[in-house]
């Protein structure tokens, strides 16, 4: 399995950006496709977005469109979430996650290693 470790989060005021970015180690990062889903208090984790191995194709939950921008260096084992205008709603744990295999980019359960999380906090 690959190990992930994300970065990046903190507190930020709503109008505000954050860049996450979560560091892959253990094999081939390029093997796999990359995802970001989110956790908040009391709520099961939900899908934010997703991207392809070579990072030709993306895939974002549609309420976030616009705002957030998955990207992938497979050169530094790295992918991203560029946030912008974020608002308080948008609080919660981030976490990266890795897909060995194929099926549905959306699905966390199709996800095989996941990272520890970071907490992205967004005041009003």
């Amino acid at each position: 399995q690959v190990q992930l470790v994300e970065s990046g989060g903190g507190l930020v005021q709503a109008g505000g950006s954050l860049r996450l970015s979560c560091a892959a180690s253990g094999r081939t990062f390029s093997l796999y496709r990359m995802g970001w889903f989110r956790q908040a208090p009391g709520k099961e984790r939900e899908f934010v977005a997703a991207i392809s191995r070579s990072g030709s194709g993306t895939y974002y939950v549609d309420s976030l469109k616009g705002r957030f921008t998955i990207s992938r260096d497979n050169a530094k084992n790295t992918v991203y979430l560029q946030m912008n205008s974020l608002k308080p709603e948008d609080t919660a744990v981030y976490y990266c996650a890795a897909n060995w295999q194929s099926g549905s980019y959306y699905d966390l359960k199709q996800y095989d290693s996941w990272g520890q999380g970071t907490q992205v906090t967004v005041s009003s």
